[in-house]
């Protein structure tokens, strides 16, 4: 057994405990909002079910247009992820919450972030979802120790979450995001009631680059409270939309990092891009 650990220490591997395993819980909640069950996934740190008094920083995650909950953890491999750094000492224990706002929207699933008629979801986010997951998940529950990331469609509403909330989070990362879409280059659809028509609305109406161009001072104040970074490959079909984003944070005087990277917009990158997103959103809980 002493060779077996010595040969994978030398191969650079994480060798973890049998005892010490992080686990993965799926499960539903029913919303009023919404009037229906939605689904959601929980990242739970090895220590979650020895010391039952521990409280947790919390990452929310979010997935992309016609994804789920469970893209993160097939596609993503975040618990995998979450795992080596935090043995490898990158990141500290947290809690990582993956909701699910999507489904296949070419089979008429509902997908967004925001609130748009037929879909209240930011409505459901901060008035059921996330005090109930929080108080389940022992959540420490404080701006201080919360954060959002998420991929494209995910990556739009973590950035416009952080903007619209910025006393509720400390970090905010976004990957290939969605910040807006220009109105005169918008699709034009036949049928306004579809709800990918809706959903192109709704991220138009919640432009991340409108909100920071149009703040006044005291929001931007506000928004310097919170720990920005874009993160966004050079072949990604949303660089320049990610690039103007940048270009407003600066100009409005609100630190933002900002990565270019070599990739597009695939889970290769994202999957990447948690070794970048995690233990950045970690050394902000540590502050």
């Amino acid at each position: 057994m002493k060779t077996f650990y010595f040969f994978m220490l030398m191969l650079g591997l994480t060798v973890l405990p049998a005892h010490a395993r992080s686990r993965i819980v799926t499960d539903t909640v029913f919303s009023k909002v919404l009037n229906s069950e939605r689904a959601y996934s929980v990242y739970l740190p090895s220590s979650f079910e020895q010391n039952v008094e521990q409280k947790y920083p919390v990452l929310y995650l979010l997935h992309g247009m016609s994804q789920t909950n469970g893209d993160w953890i097939w596609r993503g491999h975040v618990q995998e992820v979450i795992d080596r750094l935090t043995a490898s000492g990158e990141i500290s224990e947290m809690v990582v919450i993956m909701p699910d706002a999507g489904g296949d929207i070419y089979k008429d699933n509902w997908n967004g972030y925001f609130d748009m008629p037929g879909w209240s979801y930011e409505r459901f986010f901060y008035e059921e979802f996330l005090p109930l997951v929080e108080k389940k998940y022992r959540v420490i529950g404080d701006k201080k120790h919360r954060a959002v990331a998420g991929l494209s469609m995910g990556g739009g509403g973590a950035t416009v979450y952080g903007l619209k909330h910025s006393d509720k989070f400390a970090a905010v990362y976004a990957m290939s995001a969605l910040m807006t879409i220009p109105s005169q280059g918008a699709v034009r659809f036949e049928k306004p009631d579809d709800k990918i028509a809706i959903l192109t609305c709704s991220v138009i109406e919640n432009s991340a680059i409108d909100y920071v161009i149009k703040s006044d001072e005291n929001v931007r104040e506000a928004l310097r409270s919170v720990a920005w970074f874009v993160d966004c490959g050079d072949d990604d079909f949303l660089l320049d939309r990610n690039i103007e984003f940048f270009q407003a944070m600066r100009n409005a005087g609100i630190p933002c990092q900002f990565r270019i990277r070599d990739g597009g917009h695939d889970w290769e990158y994202w999957h990447s891009a948690l070794y970048l997103c995690l233990p950045f959103v970690s050394r902000t809980f540590d502050r």
